[in-house]
Parts: C-alpha cells; sequence; structure tokens
C-alpha cells in the first residue's frame, strides 16, 4: 500500500468590510429602536485646536494688534454659570457659526458706558487684522474686518466684517444689560462657479463629513430643498425659551434641553389649536424638518442622499378634562445610524430619523407658562462583520506507521554494530591463545 500526505485550508469566510445596513422603513423603526437603543448622554471630548498652513474646522482664528505686536485670537463671550454672565476668554472657531448670549452688570451705567470696552463697539473691530491663514510669523496687510467671515476652501480667509445694532439705555446702579454675538461663515463665491445666480451664499453650508458624518459635526436637514442644520430649545438665563437661539444637534452627541414658554392670555376654548400649533413650532424651529442628510457630504439635489423624518404627533384628544386641551409638551428625536465601508476606514451614515411628541393635557388658562423638554438620542445600528484571521494554517494528515523503514534501517544498522564488535573480541581471544 502507499502512504499518502493530505493538507488542507480553510479560505476567509468574508471579506474586510461592513455588511450591508438593512433598509429602515416606518413599521420597523420602533423595532430597531427597541433592539439597539440605549440611553447614553457623554460629554463630548476636548479637541486640541492645530495650526497649520490653513486654517482647519475648529481652529481659532488669529488676529493681530498693530500698535503693541501681539498675536491673540478672536473671541465671541459666552454666559458661564446658573447666572449666565459674560466671560470675554472664549475664542471663536473657524467654521464654528454659532449666536451666544450673556449679560453683564454694572454698578455705574454711566461711568461704564464711558470706560468699559464691552460697551465700546470700536472694541470689537479697531487696532487690530484678522490673520487669513494661521501663520504665526505673517502678518498680513489690513483688511476690511467682520464677523461676517468669507472663506475660500485652503485659501483662508477673504472678507470679514461686523455689524451692530445699538439702543439707549438708562439707570445707573444695579442695572443690566444683555448682549448677544453671532459668528457666521459662508463660502467664497470663486470657489462656487456652478452655482446658479439665484443661489443665495447665505443659504451654503459647510459639509459634515466626506462622506460619512463627523462625530460633532452639525446634522444637515432639508425643509423644501433648502439645506440647514437641525436644532432644539435653547434656554435663557431665567429658564425662558429663547425665541432666537437654538441649540445646533452635532452627530453621535445625545443631548436634552428644556425651558419653558410663555403663552398669551387665553379668553376660548377655540383657541386650542392655536396653541397646539405654537407649541410645535417652538419645538421644531422656524423651518420643520422634512428630510434629512444620510451622509455628512449630502447635496440638496440628489434625492438618493437624504431620507425622510418620521413624524408621530400625539393624539389631540383630552382625557377626563372639560376644559383641557392636549399640547405637546417634548420632542424625542431618534436617530438610527451605522457604519458602512472597510473596517480601516469606515464611514457613519444615517438610516432613519423620527420626530416623537409627547403630549400632556393643559388647562386653558390666562398667562400660563409651558415647560417643554427636547431629547436628542442617536443608536449605532453598526453589524460588525467577523474580525480578519491571518494566513491559513496547513493540517497535515499522516499515516501511523510512516516513519517504519527509517525505524527498520536504523535496527539493521544496530544490529550489524553488534556482530562487529563480537568478531573483534573473539579474534583477540583466539590470538592470546595461539600466542601461548
Amino acid at each position: 500500500s502507499s502512504n499518502l500526505i493530505f493538507f488542507s485550508y480553510q479560505p476567509l469566510a468574508k471579506l474586510n468590510y461592513f455588511q450591508q445596513p438593512q433598509d429602515i422603513k416606518e413599521s420597523d423603526f420602533l423595532k430597531f429602536l427597541e433592539k439597539y437603543g440605549r440611553h447614553s448622554f457623554l460629554a463630548p471630548s476636548q479637541v486640541q485646536p492645530s495650526f497649520s498652513a490653513f486654517y482647519r474646522a475648529g481652529d481659532p482664528i488669529l488676529i493681530y494688534f498693530d500698535s503693541s505686536s501681539v498675536l491673540s485670537t478672536l473671541r465671541q463671550p459666552v454666559k458661564m454659570g446658573a447666572s449666565g454672565l459674560c466671560v470675554d476668554g472664549n475664542p471663536a472657531g473657524f467654521l464654528d457659526s454659532k449666536s451666544t448670549s450673556c449679560t453683564r452688570i454694572f454698578a455705574n451705567l454711566s461711568k461704564s458706558c464711558i470706560t468699559d470696552p464691552a460697551l465700546d463697539a470700536a472694541s470689537y473691530y479697531r487696532d487690530f487684522t484678522v490673520l487669513k491663514v494661521p501663520i504665526n510669523d505673517t502678518i498680513v496687510q489690513s483688511m476690511k474686518v467682520i464677523y461676517e467671515i468669507e472663506f475660500s476652501g485652503t485659501r483662508g480667509i477673504q472678507s470679514v466684517s461686523v455689524q451692530f445694532k445699538v439702543s439707549n439705555v438708562s439707570g445707573n446702579s444695579g442695572s443690566s444689560l444683555q448682549q448677544h454675538f453671532t459668528l457666521h461663515f459662508w463660502v467664497s463665491a470663486s470657489i462656487l462657479p456652478g452655482l446658479l445666480p439665484s443661489l443665495t451664499l447665505s443659504h451654503m453650508l459647510p459639509r459634515s463629513g466626506n462622506p460619512g458624518y463627523i462625530t460633532g459635526a452639525p446634522l444637515l436637514i432639508a425643509n423644501n430643498g433648502a439645506m440647514q442644520h437641525m436644532s432644539i430649545l435653547w434656554s435663557e438665563g431665567d429658564g425662558s425659551c429663547s425665541q432666537f437661539l437654538r441649540h445646533t444637534v452635532q452627530f453621535g452627541r445625545n443631548m436634552r434641553t428644556g425651558c419653558k414658554l410663555s403663552l398669551s392670555p387665553i379668553l376660548e376654548e377655540s383657541n386650542c389649536s392655536y396653541i397646539q400649533q405654537k407649541l410645535y413650532k417652538a419645538l421644531q424651529g422656524m423651518n420643520r424638518a422634512e428630510d434629512i442628510a444620510i451622509t455628512g457630504s449630502a447635496h440638496s439635489t440628489q434625492a438618493e442622499e437624504w431620507t425622510t423624518v418620521l413624524i408621530r404627533n400625539c393624539s389631540v384628544q383630552a382625557v377626563n378634562c372639560t376644559s383641557c386641551c392636549m399640547v405637546p409638551v417634548t420632542l424625542e428625536i431618534q436617530i438610527l445610524w451605522t457604519k458602512v465601508g472597510l473596517l480601516s476606514n469606515p464611514q457613519a451614515q444615517i438610516l432613519g430619523a423620527q420626530y416623537f411628541y409627547q403630549c400632556h393635557p393643559l388647562k386653558l388658562l390666562s398667562g400660563s407658562t409651558v415647560p417643554l423638554t427636547t431629547v436628542v438620542t442617536f443608536t449605532d445600528m453598526t453589524e460588525w462583520p467577523e474580525p480578519p484571521r491571518g494566513q491559513p494554517q496547513m493540517h497535515w494528515k499522516l499515516p501511523f506507521d510512516i516513519f517504519f523503514p527509517f525505524k527498520v534501517a536504523l535496527n539493521l544498522e544496530r544490529s550489524y554494530r553488534g556482530d562487529l564488535v563480537g568478531y573483534f573480541l573473539l579474534i583477540l581471544i583466539m590470538s592470546s591463545i595461539l600466542c601461548f
């Protein structure tokens, strides 16, 4: 019989790719949310600004004071603590368009109006210039300074301007003044040659990823084809809902906000529908989200890059209350997302989003206030493939007697050596006998 040698290997069952995500339908949304959903409110990680030959998103914008030869950063005051007092040391981030509000308290308003730089409009633009690119040893010529900043890709900031809205204030001791600060970025027309003339630059939004969303980037939504950022309620220092400011929803970061909305005096029960519409509008913002971008680089004209936002309004029927109105008091924004593509370079994309309103009966009283709450949750539905393995290994299967020929040869050799020794001893003995 012949001795055979066998070897085998197992090929890789799956490539190094994420699995294709499932389509999310309205009937399946709650099922996936129940399976993958979890509550988590994590503080965003702190990212240190980095400087390069051109501004990157989040980099502080550099300014230069000619008179003192000092390099500094453009700052946007923000409120601090429960009192909402202004803190002036907050740097403005490149491409970080946002509005802030804070409160200043003056012991002597007349004196502060002359000496306090915060009340001097010139302190926000005079005697300094904005650097086009963040190169520390390069000082550019003076430009038309602005807090409405035009940028042109890697070529840096093209123009800056500032606008003021002033009003007369009165009073001396114990006076307070609330200030608003806005920083807005828009794309230079020089890098948008293919746009239609009717498209205004104010509607141009920077990408939130390419193509997948970047954690912390604004969530892109659309209403009648107009792109904007998803936003939720903003609470003022006294707990009331702001009429002008809203928090921008950032991808991957769960949020929760709350505030109180004051209602005008209600005289008739027929005003219930008016109250409902007012609260719905306060929760969803000026423009209701109709579609949400699947990726961070979605274009408004590409329908396949958008998915419809599911809206679940609550019932309008009051329970056990003859003079009540069922009004929305909570908006829960539920977003399902996943990672697709290569494991070495995964891209985050959105599978579906839902606006879920919760209602509560409200008695029709004059001068009432309604507490409103907004919750944003991101649910990761990524289905991870099997981890990649190394090269396949050979599994040898040898016959149990494969070494038999070698054993026989070795035994014969040992036997031959033993015979030689015996013959040699016999010769020595016979020789010794014959010699005597």
